[in-house]
């Protein structure tokens, strides 16, 4: 009888490591969904968005990211709407070394706050000096 006790109470315990392993798997797979925050399918202005995405978190407010366009030079063009901002972005990969041009188009909600941004690839232009 003892040898039952135990093959009995051992066998809850498999169902149950099994369920913990499933909830934990789901939850990595989950979180990796959820960073996931690409503005582009374009792998060439990965690193722009990269970076536009660790700067310019949604809700910064659009004052923010007019600052952030204007210090690095960027050029911000004529926006279709009052509630977006188009500017054309210039970087240097530094691990590769090459130029990446985008167009990006920011989105504002009534309190000019960021909502999104979308990236485009633009043609290639000299650095601005």
């Amino acid at each position: 009888m003892t040898r039952r006790r135990d093959a009995a109470c051992s066998l809850p315990a498999i169902p149950l490591a099994l369920a913990l392993a499933c909830v934990m798997l789901f939850a990595v797979f989950s979180g990796y969904g959820c960073n996931s925050h690409s503005h582009t399918s374009d792998a060439h202005l990965r690193k722009i968005d990269e970076i536009l995405y660790a700067q310019l978190p949604q809700g910064t407010p659009r004052a923010r990211v007019e600052y952030f366009l204007n210090s690095r030079g960027y050029k911000i063009e004529g926006a279709p709407r009052k509630d977006v901002v188009v500017a054309v972005i210039h970087h240097v990969d530094t691990d590769t070394l090459q130029p990446a041009t985008a167009r990006a188009t920011f989105h504002f909600d009534p309190n000019d706050k960021l909502i999104s941004y979308e990236l485009q690839a633009a043609p290639d232009a000299p650095l601005p000096r």
